[in-house]
């Protein structure tokens, strides 16, 4: 049991395609599974797609598909995206498939035996953001939820209620008193939430309102709530409650999230598993946002970067490498192609790359392609040695940390180290003095300290460190398939200086990490925004019914207006729809904004929400404008706010 390692993402909701947040805590995970795997360890990775829930609903409808069509196509996305990317998951999870119904069902109908759950009637503010009703301190001053920027719609029904508050003493103690929650800031920010009581967890939602979910076992009105269903997939995952292993697996359990998930994580699910009398997870991993200018990449914001478009571009590898390097864990990090770039370049071009390389060339021309036999360590090849094996082992340290960025610096000192290394012995001097078996050693040094960096590389760089060992004839039948890896690759060979052994015959294999053309990139890269912004210009083309159908047109009555300072032209709006939400707009010129409060208007209630002057703009207003000025659209007969418009 103690050579088990569990390891999972969070499952990706599948309201929105794969981007670089999936893909980076997808890459951790991958990682950290192929780094346990090559420490003997029996290793169970799980990711997966979380397909119920009111976003889901409306997104299909949005795109005139059933729910089932609709996720069936998302989830098959993200598999094929982890497929180009090389994930080597264990088990993929979807929360629509019948086994982990019947594992959802099973804790509900436990729980609910037990007297965990009770009906209530509830009212209050929910968000569909969220997808759960939200506390004063949850909303900002304007009153929008703090997470999406939007206001929520208040609502009154009769629900299943799950009493958190009777566990919070008992959560509190615990985490004060271990390190489950990494970084501990992390645990400190939970902490601070259990200073306060714990409002009930609606777990349920009634098939009136929505159909889409798992169905209560004791309540056939009723699907469950989206977070309670998708937190179970990983007691699923592992064959809860009917295969006796999943409690091996589970007492060795550690769940990658980002932060924006960690409520439901830290708190939810741990007061579940108390209740069901299961043991708390082993650790939760919390990672920051990858940013795009300051912001966190969202679909919202439409600021997403594709991670299948990077690697097509840049090498799955070299993909991998930047993720990994750049961000410390726990903390934001900004994604920029140029740094990106100068990762290629600079660390896996010119400092392991080019080692790589020139050292296989020279052994070529040289010594026929075949490794020579050992000649006298001198004080100088042993100082070389303590550096690798030092850089090796502060890799190994932080590595399950997660501390990859030292990680991988501490590692690539010693790559540095060794570029010098075989500039100041240099070899070439040595064969035209006819010094072979000097030069021997040096090359012998190198290629296995190229080994042994391979072999390190290998949870971070698979493709390339495949290549490397092959052609390095170490292990000639190196698997690039997950099942016999462990059998094959190991760490135990890492100091192992006899390796490539003497006689041994080397393969090329060409350059690893080709440069990459940075000037040329980012004109690509500018060409293709001039192409957008030229699109935009275009004439409008014709529409079909069903693209007319999802704008969703709507009455809404104007509650507030204000001039926003230092933009002579806006206005700022609060308008009723019935929900409260902010409207910039473009109008000043053209009306006071006294006389617009308690005029009803037609807006466009789904539009994409902008910055504005720094203003969250959510919708956009109609109006006509001729040659004698700008007139706002509004209905004839005045109509309830957030009537459709068709």
């Amino acid at each position: 049991m103690d050579k088990r390692f569990y390891i999972t993402t969070p499952i990706y909701y599948v309201n929105s395609l794969p981007h670089l947040g999936h893909a980076y805590t997808t890459i951790v995970a991958d990682a950290l599974a192929r780094f346990y795997r090559l420490q003997g360890y029996e290793v169970f990775f799980l990711t997966g797609t979380d397909e119920h829930g009111d976003k889901i609903a409306k997104a299909a409808e949005a795109q005139g598909k059933t729910p089932k069509q609709f996720v069936d196509e998302i989830a098959n996305t993200f598999k094929e995206t982890w497929d180009k990317l090389g994930i080597n998951y264990s088990y993929f999870i979807r929360t629509t498939s019948d086994k982990h119904k019947r594992v959802v069902q099973h804790v509900l109908q436990t729980l609910f035996d037990k007297g965990e759950f009770y009906l209530d009637e509830y009212e209050g503010n929910y968000c569909f953001g969220c997808e759960r009703f939200l506390t004063p301190k949850e909303l900002d001053e304007k009153g929008l939820c703090k997470d999406h920027k939007a206001p929520p719609v208040y609502l009154k029904e009769k629900n299943y209620f799950f009493n958190l508050e009777k566990y919070r003493g008992w959560l509190k103690d615990y985490l004060s008193k271990t390190e489950v929650i990494y970084p501990s800031f992390y645990r400190e920010e939970v902490l601070n939430l259990l200073e306060e009581p714990l409002p009930p967890l609606c777990i349920s939602r009634p098939k009136i309102r929505l159909s889409w979910g798992i169905e209560l076992p004791f309540d056939k009105d009723y699907v469950t709530y989206v977070w309670f269903d998708a937190l179970l997939n990983y007691l699923t995952g592992i064959g809860y409650p009917d295969d006796p292993s999943w409690q091996d697996y589970w007492a060795n359990s550690h769940h990658l999230i980002a932060k924006d998930i960690l409520r439901p994580h830290a708190v939810y699910f741990p007061i579940m598993l108390k209740a069901l009398g299961i043991p708390m997870y082993k650790k939760l991993f919390v990672h920051g946002y990858w940013l795009m200018g300051s912001l966190k990449m969202s679909k919202s914001l439409g600021n997403i970067v594709s991670p299948l478009e990077l690697s097509q571009t840049f090498g799955v590898d070299q993909v991998r490498y930047y993720l990994l390097r750049d961000m410390a864990f726990g903390y934001d990090a900004e994604f920029s192609l140029p740094n990106l770039i100068n990762r290629i370049n600079a660390d896996l071009a010119n400092d392991y790359g080019n080692l790589v390389n020139r050292t296989l060339s020279f052994l070529e021309r040289n010594f026929g392609g075949t490794i020579p036999p050992w000649g006298e360590l001198t004080p100088e090849d042993r100082e070389f040695r303590e550096k690798v094996e030092r850089g090796i082992i502060r890799y190994l340290e932080e590595f399950p940390r997660l501390n990859f960025h030292t990680a991988l610096e501490e590692l690539w000192q010693a790559i540095r180290f060794a570029n010098v290394y075989i500039d100041r012995e240099a070899p070439w001097t040595r064969v035209k003095e006819g010094n072979y078996q000097r030069a021997g050693t040096v090359l012998r040094n190198i290629i296995s300290a190229i080994k042994s960096f391979a072999l390190a590389l290998y949870p971070v760089l698979p493709n390339s460190s495949l290549t490397l060992l092959s052609a390095l004839s170490v292990f000639p039948n190196t698997p690039s398939v997950i099942p016999s890896e462990a059998s094959t690759l190991s760490f135990k060979d890492l100091f192992n200086w006899e390796l490539p052994a003497s006689g041994t015959k080397i393969k090329r294999c060409g350059p690893l990490f080709p440069r990459v053309d940075e000037e040329k990139i980012l004109k690509e890269e500018q060409k293709v925004e001039v192409k957008k912004e030229a699109e935009v210009k275009e004439e409008p083309q014709y529409i079909t019914i069903e693209e007319f159908r999802r704008i969703d047109l709507r009455v809404a009555k104007v509650l507030f207006a204000e001039k926003v300072a230092g933009a002579d032209r806006l206005l700022r709006l609060e308008v009723s729809c019935p929900e409260k939400r902010q409207i910039v707009a473009g109008i000043a010129e053209y009306y006071e904004p006294q006389e617009l409060i308690g005029k009803e208007i037609i807006i466009v209630a789904n539009l994409k929400p902008a910055k504005i002057k720094g203003l969250v703009s959510e919708g956009m207003l109609l109006a006509a404008k001729d040659a004698d000025g700008l007139a706002i659209i509004i209905p004839e007969k005045e109509k309830e706010p957030g009537a459709k418009v068709g």
